[in-house]
């Protein structure tokens, strides 16, 4: 269906593959409600690369249902009933759906608005929707159904659950094809399974949903993004802080969370009479921090980040491992300075973010700029003359880097405008990670100032910078992005050292204290298995370099090595071998060439 308060403007191709989309939902529902009598139908939207339909039915769908229903919507299309739009006063559209049985679309026409609904029917089935829909099924050749999930009606956790199909529809079959052959590979990819067999995190149901336990190899990746977080802060000319995880109530009343991101907290606790919130955000503290004495210009601009960990409520149908958590540790970072700096902060925050995520490998990038409303200014803080300046400030900063960008007319927050970069990842799929976001509204709740030149009070503007976005998620991003085999200066084990026999773990220690002491990340595997076993284990565990030591490496002092995904490399000199380890982690390198 498509009440889904679905909105369809314009006419430009991201439009039409909508509406194909939104049309193929119906083909969907047509053939379940056919196949399957009795089934309730909810709602049906276009979402991004495909669409989804939620059914009542107490009988959970299986895999050969789903084929089932498959070949039913092929038999509609080749049927090419037309799709015809229907206008109904309220009452006949609800006596309608009443008579079909089809009590969830009452509910929705009750609440909607007006005195008439559009309704879309092909043959004999009706949808209550807003449309629009291509003109027949006969267009509607080239989609594929996709999965199963739960659903709650209405996104509420204590209302009907549901079940919700998947699917994906193109023009052309081509397109659905190399769809598809994306599907698969992103299936490899998929960073919940590569987490469980790399052994890097995982969660418990006695944890607690969208909360993530990192274990040693997780952890000691985490903690190496850490230390190159920090140390390219402090030569960024930012300063490190850390703040508490909960604050009093009255700060998140001053910051107004508590008006308008409430649902998004948790229940708060009861500390000596007062109640206490866990943080959603880090952004009260690095005002307080900067509230907590007297600013001057001559103190601006000030540069102040945090590894932060936040708390958000998120329903646990949307959780999903490490991209969408209820606890995760933001890389935030505020920028507090004056007007006349604001440019060159900026500009300053672009270079900075573009030359991190390039180190990751992600130089692929989309960039959005996220403005306010034309037509309706009246609902964003901050005066006329403040958004213009901002919004030139970033204009600039693009421009003076030759970035294209998409300008994103009423996407902007109420409190600013906003840069997003999404970086492109190895098959091609786009991800949200640096936001730099202008606040005109923090700064006036607080009464935050500086004493100007003129020895008045000005307030400061203030830049929210988050460049990862979450460690969390970043993490996610990257196990998928790099398919687990990650870069050298990345992997928590760089080199695996493998004894032939018992005889050569001696030498095998010996090699892994060398290694450790020169600054890389060894592991010697001592166990009492076969070469050829410890090789493949090595390798399913993605090490980038494989060490063997057997009775002629003893007696020479070298090892024979084996880089991962290339095969033999023959014998090495130990110190050559270190040397260009080190040269390849230094330089961030994204390939192994020794």
């Amino acid at each position: 269906m498509a009440n889904d308060n679905a909105k369809h403007t314009g006419a430009g191709p991201a439009d039409a593959l909508e509406t194909l989309r939104h049309s193929t939902a119906h083909l969907l529902a047509h053939a379940v409600l056919e196949l399957f009598p009795g089934t309730q139908a909810g709602i049906g939207p276009a979402v991004d690369n495909g669409f989804f339909y939620d059914f009542l039915r107490d009988t959970p769908f299986s895999t050969e249902d789903l084929s089932a229903i498959e070949e039913k919507m092929r038999r509609i299309v080749a049927l090419d009933m037309r799709i015809e739009k229907l206008t109904l006063p309220k009452d006949e559209a609800i006596g309608l759906f009443q008579g079909l049985g089809q009590t969830l679309k009452v509910e929705l026409i009750r609440e909607k608005g007006g005195d008439f609904v559009t309704c879309y029917r092909q043959g004999e089935f009706v949808d209550f929707c807003l449309g629009p829909h291509l003109a027949s099924t006969g267009a509607l050749a080239h989609f594929k159904l996709l999965s199963v999930s739960g659903a709650y009606w209405k996104g509420d956790e204590r209302g009907l659950q549901l079940q919700r199909i998947y699917g994906t529809a193109f023009p052309t079959r081509k397109e659905l094809d190399d769809y598809l052959v994306l599907i698969e590979e992103a299936r490899k990819r998929d960073h919940r399974r590569l987490g469980v067999e790399l052994d890097l995190y995982s969660t418990a149901e006695e944890l607690g949903g969208g909360l993530i336990l990192w274990h040693p190899k997780g952890a000691r990746i985490r903690a190496i993004i850490e230390q190159y977080w920090r140390e390219r802060h402090w030569a960024g000319g930012y300063d490190v802080l850390y703040t508490p995880h909960l604050g009093r109530e009255i700060l998140w009343q001053t910051s107004g969370h508590l008006d308008f991101y409430k649902d998004g907290m948790y229940s708060p606790m009861d500390i000596d009479g007062q109640n206490y919130y866990l943080k959603p955000m880090n952004c009260p503290f690095h005002i307080l921090i900067y509230k907590s004495r007297m600013r001057s210009y001559r103190d601006l601009p000030l540069r102040w980040a945090e590894l932060g960990t936040v708390y958000r409520y998120e329903r646990s149908g949307v959780l999903h491992g490490l991209l969408r958590v209820r606890g995760f540790t933001q890389d935030d970072a505020h920028i507090f300075c004056t007007p006349d700096q604001m440019e060159a902060e900026i500009l300053r925050v672009l270079d900075f973010s573009t030359s991190i995520l390039g180190d990751f490998g992600f130089t692929d990038n989309k960039i959005e700029l996220s403005v306010r409303d034309p037509k309706n200014t009246s609902k964003y803080a901050g005066s006329d003359e403040m958004w213009t300046e901002a919004e030139a400030s970033l204009v600039k900063a693009l421009d003076a880097r030759g970035f294209a960008y998409e300008r994103m007319e009423g996407e902007a927050v109420f409190y600013g405008p906003k840069i997003d970069i999404k970086v492109k990842d190895a098959i091609g799929r786009l991800w949200q990670c640096t936001t730099i976001q202008f606040d005109f509204n923090e700064p006036a709740r607080f009464g935050m100032s500086y004493i100007g030149p003129d020895g008045q009070g000005h307030q400061p503007y203030m830049i929210h910078r988050a460049l990862m976005g979450s460690l969390e998620r970043f993490f996610g991003i990257l196990i998928e992005h790099y398919n687990g085999n990650f870069p050298l200066w990345l992997a928590p084990v760089q080199v695996a050292i493998l004894p032939i026999a018992e005889r050569h773990d001696d030498y095998a220690k010996t090699l892994e204290d060398t290694l450790r002491r020169a600054g890389l990340r060894p592991l010697a595997d001592l166990r009492r298995e076969k070469l050829n076993y410890k090789i493949r284990e090595a390798e399913r565990l993605k090490v980038p370099l494989i060490l063997i030591a057997g009775d002629k490496e003893v007696a020479a002092g070298t090892a024979s090595l084996r880089v991962h995904g290339q095969g033999d490399k023959g014998t090495v000199d130990l110190a050559a071998l270190i040397a260009g380890v080190k040269t390849l982690v230094e330089n961030k390198s994204l390939t192994v060439n020794l």
